[in-house]
């Protein structure tokens, strides 16, 4: 599913026009993006949480050539689902 068929999605159930879904799905993503950004965690009951976590410097190889190199440390999204979530996944 891609934006465009969430957004659709959204509308049918909720009796939005799809203008209004779209406004809506962007204010959440970018109310979860701000958080994260912010160092928060985002969790909604039932579906899942996103958090932020480091991820230390490591050593690599360049898969073309086989040298080693050094992968740089850098923040990284998480998401575990939640209970509902991986049930309803699992059922289907």
């Amino acid at each position: 599913m891609n934006k465009a068929q969430l957004i659709e999605s959204i509308a049918a159930e909720s009796g939005l026009s799809k203008a209004e879904a779209g406004k809506a799905l962007d204010a959440l993503l970018s109310s979860v993006e701000e958080a994260l950004t912010n160092g928060e965690n985002v969790s909604l009951v039932g579906f899942g949480s996103w958090s932020v976590a480091e991820r230390g410097a490591r050593m690599g190889r360049n898969p073309r050539t086989g040298e080693e190199i050094e992968i740089a440390a850098k923040r990284v999204v998480k998401f575990k689902p939640g209970a509902s979530l991986s049930k309803a996944v699992n059922a289907g």
